[in-house]
């Protein structure tokens, strides 16, 4: 029985006690919203110089800014884009990982700072190093994969504390690789810059092949399957498919029409209605790069302006014409992530007849140059293996 009476007396006082941290909680809140609300009344404060400037309880993001460098000149500069997904760690100064953080459509990957707070990522002073992940066949063109900077607390600032200068720009690009299939033929790769050789590559017959391109390079001429073809390179991965002489190539002074897909619409997302640049389209949205949230692919798949478009529901799509056309090639990527690696198939058809059929493993973290510089050609059909969501942009046909 008096164990039975102690235990009552503990849980009353407990109760009590709660009771009264609650009631000391409120009444701490009601008596600064009755401040703030004499202060808020009083005009001569609406526009105050702040005289306090001790403590700060706010929260803020601390980013790693990555971008696609373009150029590869390691400068973040207006040619150069944003990239979604790339994976940026916070440590401390004894090495202990605290978060990884991917970064969003705009480029940030965040790391929320505030004094003292335990939820926050930096919430005391010392020295953080952030390192950018880069992709396996990438290099960091700007040199600056691993930061570290010395965070301080600082009075009046909005988290409390922070560092006298910013992390800066990590630019990343993809090793430039020219790849495909040669028939029954050996053929000659021929790289060049400005009309000037800077290396041969001999291409065995029925073997695939891949190789560096030189990062000078802006054209590769390929020769001894048929006409010669010739490709103005990007700064993305080159993919030419299967070198056939049975796939007539578009005549390499042939006027090139480039399809970007940002005149189907201002807004996030539409359709892509036949008669658009004169085709036929099946099953193909166009939609805003930052349309789909947490998307890496649809990011880093637009490579000009800010709309591409992609096979709807990962089911197969299809543009076609009456009027054959030459298919020079499209930059293809996977919308997501976690679809790194899915295979794509490209089907190019002259009527009834199959021309061509690639199969090009893809990416959503960058596009490939997709470019079979097919002639004749008047329907094509884009599917992936897994049924994936496939990112298109800058589709360039010869008519």
């Amino acid at each position: 029985m008096a164990y039975l009476l102690l235990a009552n007396l503990i849980l009353m006082t407990a109760i009590v006690a709660v009771g009264a941290g609650f009631g000391l909680r409120a009444y701490r809140k009601r008596s600064r919203s009755r401040r703030h609300s004499r202060r808020a009344g009083d005009p001569a404060r609406d526009y105050a110089m702040r005289q306090d400037w001790r403590g700060s309880a706010g929260k803020l993001n601390y980013s790693s800014f990555v971008y696609f460098d373009v150029d590869r000149d390691g400068r973040y500069s207006l040619g150069d884009r944003p990239m979604g997904g790339i994976a940026a760690r916070l440590a401390n100064a004894d090495g202990r990982h605290i978060l990884t953080s991917r970064s969003n459509g705009n480029g940030f990957a965040n790391f929320t700072m505030s004094l003292g707070r335990s939820s926050a990522h930096i919430a005391r002073p010392g020295v953080y190093r952030f390192t950018v992940s880069v992709p396996p066949g990438w290099e960091c063109t700007s040199g600056n994969a691993i930061q570290s900077r010395d965070f301080r607390e600082i009075a009046g600032a909005p988290s409390g504390i922070g560092s006298d200068e910013m992390v800066t720009p990590v630019g990343l690009a993809p090793l430039r690789m020219l790849s495909g299939r040669a028939g029954d033929s050996t053929a000659t790769a021929t790289i060049l810059k400005a009309g000037q050789v800077l290396a041969t590559q001999a291409l065995d017959a029925q073997a695939a092949f891949r190789f560096r391109l030189p990062d000078e390079a802006d054209a590769v001429l390929i020769e001894g399957v048929g006409p010669a073809r010739r490709l103005a390179l990007s700064p993305y991965p080159a993919e030419v498919g299967l070198l056939a002489p049975e796939r007539t190539p578009v005549p390499h002074d042939a006027a090139l029409e480039t399809i970007r897909f940002d005149d189907v619409t201002p807004r996030g997302l539409r359709k892509v209605p036949s008669g658009y640049a004169g085709l036929n389209w099946f099953n193909l949205n166009a939609m805003s790069r930052d349309f789909a949230s947490g998307s890496e692919g649809y990011v880093n798949g637009t490579v000009s302006g800010d709309h591409s478009c992609y096979t709807s529901s990962g089911h197969p799509a299809e543009f076609w014409s009456d009027r054959p056309f030459g298919f020079h090639s499209l930059m293809i990527a996977s919308a997501w992530l976690r679809a790194e690696g899915e295979t794509a198939l490209i089907e190019s058809w002259s009527g009834e007849r199959l021309v061509a059929r690639d199969e090009i493993h893809v990416s959503a973290l960058t596009p490939i140059h997709y470019a079979p510089m097919l002639s004749d050609i008047t329907r094509v059909r884009l599917s992936s293996e897994h049924y994936w969501q496939l990112v298109i942009d800058d589709l360039v046909l010869a008519r």
